[in-house]
């Protein structure tokens, strides 16, 4: 199938000095530069084929990074680390991929159609068919963030970074901007220009995914949006998070942010629609997903759960894998 963006040569066959390869049947190298480009996650091959025949090419602009990539077999990827800051924007090319989205299901894309996951905050999977051929973006959240808060006044947080979903498509504002910045940086030889060009990109390409993200989801972003909230929400999420091993209580975080406790717990309500309490265990669940999936030498789970402040083993457990769908120390047993 043709694919629906003409890549430039730069993109599809340039030695760009990532790895020194753009093919290769070697899963160290090829999982090396994923690592690398993406983030660090799980590769599962699927069907007959036990080796890669992968294409590997790598455009920086700026702060965003473009590759186009494919494994050449059948692959289940899970397990993104969202320690790495970034999010994903993956637009198929060629063959077919489905997509993880959590309690809404799947999506499927096809040539022309692109998918987007905050990987930094919520769980990711694909499964792509042996033909599937990608142009992928990976842009660091704080990016994303940066440019919601200046076109909206205000980041749309976890009302949006945690809804993975479809985008764009033949046609779109966003394919139009995909394929002006890989012809722009394949182009442009003077590195002042280039510097000014990627600045310029990044804001109006991360403007427009912010856009259409929104829109698949059914959220607006603006100032009178209801995904908008105070200043002490986001506030209070960045103190929780800093000190969620030591599990802050609500009035020492309600004071931190200069609000009461009921006004803290009625701005999480109406623009997280979730406590703050809630936001708090899903970060120290998360601190002890990351320690277990990636464990020190000598960790056991008795102490890592004490260390994000747990006294409760059995409660930890049956939270989660409520969250995570195992155990505790199935998950230390899986990555020792």
């Amino acid at each position: 199938m043709e694919t629906p963006v003409d890549l430039p040569e730069p993109l599809l066959s340039a030695d760009n000095g990532v790895n020194g390869a753009t093919r290769s049947a070697d899963w160290d190298e090829v999982n090396e530069f994923c690592r690398r480009v993406y983030m660090p996650y799980r590769v599962r091959p699927l069907g007959l084929a036990s080796r890669p025949d992968a294409r590997m090419h790598l455009l920086q602009h700026g702060r965003i990074r473009s590759t186009g990539f494919g494994y050449g077999t059948q692959v289940h990827l899970s397990e993104f680390d969202p320690a790495a800051g970034n999010v994903l924007v993956l637009t198929t090319m060629r063959g077919v991929i489905e997509h993880g989205m959590g309690s809404a299901g799947t999506a499927t894309t096809r040539a022309g159609e692109s998918f987007v996951s905050d990987c930094s905050r919520t769980d990711y999977w694909l499964r792509s068919d042996a033909e599937h051929r990608q142009l992928n973006l990976t842009i660091p959240h704080d990016l994303l963030e940066e440019v919601a808060i200046n076109w909206y006044g205000a980041s749309p947080g976890d009302a949006l970074w945690t809804r993975n979903a479809p985008i764009g498509g033949s046609g779109s504002a966003f394919m139009s901007q995909l394929e002006g910045l890989i012809r722009g940086s394949a182009s442009i030889t003077d590195w002042r220009a280039r510097e000014r060009f990627h600045r310029h990109m990044e804001e109006s390409v991360c403007a427009v995914i912010l856009q259409e993200w929104s829109q698949s989801t059914g959220l607006r972003l603006g100032a009178d949006g209801p995904t908008i909230c105070p200043g002490f929400v986001r506030r209070a999420e960045e103190y929780l998070a800093a000190h969620a091993r030591r599990v802050p209580t609500m009035t020492e975080t309600a004071s931190a942010v200069g609000v009461s406790v009921r006004s803290l717990s009625d701005g999480f309500r109406r623009y997280r629609n979730q406590t703050p309490g809630e936001f708090l265990t899903e970060q120290r669940l998360q601190g002890a997903h990351q320690a277990l999936s990636h464990p020190a030498p000598g960790v056991t789970v008795t102490r890592v759960a004490t260390e994000w402040g747990y006294v409760n083993l059995s409660h930890f457990a049956r939270q989660y894998k409520r969250r995570f769908g195992q155990l505790p120390g199935q998950t230390l047993r899986r990555h020792r």
